[in-house]
């Protein structure tokens, strides 16, 4: 296979440029999006999934070498969309043909990148709103370790393993699992020598990461984006083109009120009450509570939840949870805060912003908070990508919450346009 025996042999004799190379697999053919076109080159509210793939690549701080891998009868189109999303930085790209399966699609990146690249990410085009902060903190890790790393999602649900007869055999305990995305950053030589050992086996691995550890090298697992999701399905095509127009609308009213569309920080408030209930179990701030009165609600009345919703809505100017959910929808009765969490990151990394920090103050007799602070904040954390902290107090029982009938949960949210 020689494409992997000399993989400088077609590129830039210069050891001088970037240090990193990005190869954008994008020579799928996209059946199950059903668009009769491969998927790359699929409308996405008026640019291409690949244009919307390349842009954030093309925000990052430092420079890096682009390699996009298309079907032969695409690279004409792939140059133009590739030169249009690069602008003044067009010589760092370059669009090559792919091969009949993925592996042999990053031989053919592998085979384009300068001699001077010696960390490769690989990304799919189909992850076409993953945000730049994704890309730079798998560099980062990539530069701080030496090993491969993959960005990653908590699976949030249950896993059951079953036989060849769809019979369960055995619930998986989901705290060890990741849902994994790219890109992924490998060294550059030993990514190579992992594709020497699986030459006899290329269609075996079902990510480059899993061909890289099979070769014996670690993998580091970072945080993913819930924005980073694969574009397979029609679906997944309307849910993005949505994320885009909220993005779009926002930036819009930003234009509109004279702000400046890079204005960098915001600021959000969020207020939620509930009464407490008879029946059921209590969830708040993320967390189950055996044994505690739960608060009644058309979902679980997580209020530490629902204020941090509405404390990153109202920061980036996206609504309020009502507005964004319905407060009495069938599709959301007795859902966890962490669905509407879940939902608003995105909703609010679709718009341009993340998270800088979140700090929620919860007012209540019941329950005892402090013994599972650490704990709350932690899980919060995670859901938000960003750090939450949460002070617990009573209000000497003065009101509602002092005579032991709910607790309000008050929420503000700084957050940072990318």
């Amino acid at each position: 296979m020689t494409a992997i025996d000399e993989p400088g042999a077609v590129a830039d004799p210069s050891l001088d440029g970037p240090a990193v190379g990005v190869i954008v697999v994008a020579a799928g053919s996209g059946t199950r999006l059903g668009a009769g076109i491969p998927k790359a080159f699929v409308s996405l509210a008026g640019s291409t999934v690949l244009e919307h793939a390349l842009a954030p690549v093309f925000r990052l701080r430092d420079a890096v070498q682009v390699v996009v891998v298309v079907p032969a009868d695409r690279v004409g189109e792939a140059e133009t969309i590739g030169r249009r999303a690069a602008g003044k930085a067009a010589d760092h790209l370059r669009v090559v043909v792919g091969g009949d399966t993925r592996q042999s699609s990053v031989l053919a990146g592998l085979a384009a990148l300068w001699p001077g690249v010696r960390t490769v990410l690989v990304h799919d085009a189909a992850r076409a709103l993953t945000p730049t902060e994704q890309f730079e903190r798998v560099i980062d890790a990539a530069a701080r370790t030496g090993w491969g790393v993959v960005p990653g999602l908590p699976v949030t649900d249950t896993i059951k393993r079953v036989d060849a007869s769809d019979l369960v055999e055995q619930t998986v305990h989901r705290a060890a699992l990741r849902a994994v995305q790219t890109p992924q950053a490998f060294p550059r030589d030993a990514l190579v020598a992992a594709f020497r050992v699986a030459e006899d086996r290329l269609a075996a691995a079902t990510d480059d990461a899993a061909l890289y550890a099979d070769a014996g090298h670690p993998v580091l697992a970072v945080e993913g984006s819930e924005a980073a999701f694969k574009i397979t399905t029609p679906w997944d095509a309307q849910r993005a083109e949505r994320l885009l127009a909220d993005r779009d609308r926002d930036r819009g009213r930003e234009r509109e009120v004279g702000a400046r569309p890079t204005s960098s920080i915001r600021t959000g408030i969020g207020v939620d009450v509930h009464a407490f209930a008879d029946d059921g179990e209590l969830s708040l701030a993320g967390l189950s509570w055996p044994g505690e009165r739960p608060l009644a609600g058309h979902s679980d009345g997580d209020a530490v939840a629902h204020a941090i919703v509405d404390a990153l809505l109202s920061a980036a100017g996206l609504g309020d949870i009502g507005s964004m959910f319905g407060t009495d929808d069938p599709r959301f009765a007795g859902a966890s805060g962490e669905v509407f969490l879940r939902a608003a990151v995105e909703r609010l990394h679709a718009a341009g912003f993340v998270v800088v920090n979140v700090a929620v103050q919860l007012v209540g007799n019941r329950p005892r908070f402090a013994p599972r602070r650490t704990e709350a904040e932690g899980v919060l954390s995670a859901l938000v990508h960003g750090p939450v902290s949460i002070a617990a107090t009573t209000t000497d029982a003065l009101g509602f919450t002092g005579r032991g009938e709910g607790v309000t949960a008050i929420a503000t949210a700084l957050i940072e346009r990318r």
